[in-house]
């Protein structure tokens, strides 16, 4: 994993200091190549988490080359949270076209940040079916975590002010942007 500390506190990431998108996305496909060699897997399947998490994961099969299979999470139904904060708006379905039952599924989100996410995806998945493995692929690590959750790839980690919050625009180009929580977002950075 790459740490990426920009400014001379590490509290915080200037807007000018994210990453290129392009370079975590080349260097998080050739990890994930090495991976699967060295796991030995033969015909995984992609998981992505909606929205960020599905287009990195359809970045990486393109820049692989793969045909894996790739299903689509929504977790809105499965967050902790959920009777606290309400349902989403914009809720999607869950797509994976496969069965995970005795599968190696590769679960790719953009940013892991508390774990709450990954968790609810997880619990998602098993009521699908249960998987052989589950790799956790993530572009970006952010400090804050809640749950003991890690990545088993990811592209950098950033450390940033505990009022902002990083964000993938997507699905092409897919660019970072990062955002206060009280003041209004700026540019995306490609």
């Amino acid at each position: 994993m790459t740490k990426a500390t920009s400014m001379s506190s590490p509290s915080a990431v200037a807007f000018a200091d994210l990453p290129n998108t392009a370079v975590l996305m080349d260097r998080l496909a050739q990890q994930l190549k090495a991976q699967i060699a060295a796991r030995g897997w033969q015909n995984p399947a992609l998981v992505g988490i909606h929205s960020g998490g599905v287009w990195v994961a359809q970045a990486l099969r393109d820049a692989l080359a793969v045909d894996w299979p790739l299903g689509q999470l929504d977790i809105s139904f499965y967050r902790d949270d959920y009777t606290r904060i309400g349902l989403n708006p914009s809720v999607k379905s869950s797509a994976l076209g496969f069965s995970p039952e005795g599968r190696q599924l590769i679960l790719v989100d953009d940013v892991i940040m508390s774990g709450r996410t990954i968790r609810a995806a997880l619990n998602e998945l098993f009521d699908f079916g249960r998987p052989d493995a589950v790799m956790l692929v993530t572009l970006l690590s952010l400090p804050g975590r809640e749950l003991p959750i890690q990545p088993d790839l990811c592209a950098a980690e950033l450390l940033i002010a505990a009022d902002e919050r990083v964000k993938l625009s997507g699905p092409s180009p897919l660019s970072l942007s990062c955002q206060s929580l009280s003041k209004p977002p700026a540019e995306p950075i490609k």
